[in-house]
């Protein structure tokens, strides 16, 4: 319930526990959901299922191939509590079969139940149905006989009865006879064990199926002898559904997912997205990317960097320029009128040194513009990076000079008539410079 993906469940059980475990998932709302596989102790009892068949449905069981064993039915049938007594489970077998008590010493009258006759007759006055395994009941003390039978050869030839090499049988002999007895059993069928003393395994796969059929039973879908066949046409589950169901624990991860695995259970996982620059190395790894990369979109791998530009096309591009151009232009008039006329006195009194270095500033800022729209390349970058501040600051460190000179000038001006010191243009201009050169070493 957990993990609502996985659905199926592969029980291993007894009848009563079957039936609880149906119990439950049918008290839980889960009729449907689950997706049941039996053992051969489910098989294809009744019992296990009963009043609750909705859950069941669909349950894929098995049974090992079994045959009836004709003289067994005559045999079993004919059988009383007269000619039966050796068996000390006999009585308890008659009293659950016909419904009635016996009495016997030691054990007190039920008067709920009645009392049994001794006159009834098994499948006379009650259902009989051979039960499926007496074929391997009865090879099974076939080959103890066979085994028993070549030990007596090997160890006692030619003697009646048990040998001394044979009193008491050493188990351990008894069971390389066992694995080593190859003959037709009950059924028709040889009887033989492998290495590790396993019978051949020969199984009928049953469905139980409510839907879509007139008789809702157990339905044989295929079997197993030596190698499957299943008749998946024959297949429905629940609600007559005929489209194999899905039951996994954890889905396959997306693209650029790797798997997290979860502690203790080798087929379940998280799944966790490859974040920021990394990349899927393989299912259980994200990893990053190179510094010139970045990942694809699945993030199955990287690809180099693309490199983003502002076109000249542009408008964003058109209009700074234009404006720049603007700024050149009236900026390089001003220097020229400037140059025109640099030794007059209204040129020479506005810091005609200072004024120069202010209208490089402007100058470099303006151009700035083209070298931050121009393709991005190792020259243009280093470029950029001098330019971009050293523009602004020319302009400011001339403006802060050129202010705190006229500053000084007129607040010496109020205590003598002594110019200040540092107000030549040689002395503006080195105040301006290392002003400059702060910005030059950042």
């Amino acid at each position: 319930m957990e993990t609502s993906n996985a659905r199926g469940v592969i029980i291993f059980a007894n009848e009563d526990d079957i039936k609880r475990v149906l119990q439950a998932a049918k008290k839980a709302n889960l009729t449907g959901h689950f997706l049941f596989v039996g053992s051969d102790s489910w098989g294809a009892k009744s019992s296990p299922i009963e009043d609750q068949e909705e859950v069941a449905e669909g349950a894929v069981t098995i049974l090992p191939k079994r045959a009836s064993i004709d003289g067994f039915d005559q045999y079993f049938t004919s059988r009383s509590l007269e000619n039966n007594r050796r068996n000390i489970w006999f009585a308890e077998f008659w009293e659950d079969d016909f419904k009635c008590k016996l009495t016997r010493p030691g054990i007190k009258y039920d008067p709920d139940r009645r009392k049994c006759t001794g006159d009834e007759r098994i499948s006379r006055d009650s259902q009989y149905e051979q039960e499926g395994k007496v074929q391997f009941v009865i090879d099974a003390v076939y080959a103890m006989a066979h085994a028993l039978h070549m030990m007596h050869m090997d160890l006692c030839p030619g003697s009646m009865g048990v040998c001394e090499k044979m009193d008491p049988v050493e188990g351990r002999m008894l069971l390389q006879y066992i694995h080593s007895v190859n003959f037709n059993g009950s059924a028709g069928t040889a009887v033989m064990f492998n290495e590790n003393g396993d019978a051949p395994g020969r199984y009928d796969i049953f469905q139980y199926q409510m839907s879509n059929i007139s008789n809702p039973g157990y339905r044989v879908i295929g079997q197993w002898t030596n190698h499957l066949r299943l008749n998946l046409e024959e297949m429905q589950w629940s609600g007559g559904d005929r489209k194999i169901p899905e039951s996994v624990c954890s889905f396959p991860c997306e693209p650029g997912e790797r798997k997290k695995m979860v502690k203790g259970v080798p087929c379940c996982w998280h799944c966790e997205l490859c974040d920021g620059y990394q990349f899927l190395l393989d299912e259980f790894t994200c990893d990053m990317c190179p510094f010139d990369k970045r990942p694809l979109k699945n993030r199955t791998g990287c690809r180099p960097t693309p490199i983003i530009k502002l076109e000249w096309s542009s408008p964003w591009a058109i209009i700074p320029v234009f404006l720049a151009i603007l700024g050149i232009l009236a900026t390089t008039g001003v220097i020229a009128t400037f140059v025109r006329f640099n030794d007059t006195p209204i040129v020479r009194a506005s810091g005609r040194e200072l004024s120069y270095v202010l209208l490089t500033g402007i100058f470099l800022i303006y151009v700035i513009t083209f070298l931050m729209i121009a393709e991005p390349s190792v020259g243009v970058c280093a470029i950029r990076r001098l330019l971009l501040g050293l523009g602004m600051c020319i302009s400011y460190a001339a403006m802060l000079t050129k202010t705190n000179r006229i500053y000084r000038i007129f607040e010496q001006g109020k205590k003598s008539v002594t110019p200040p010191k540092f107000i030549s243009p040689t002395s503006q201009l080195i105040i301006t410079f290392i002003l400059i050169s702060v910005q030059v070493n950042l």
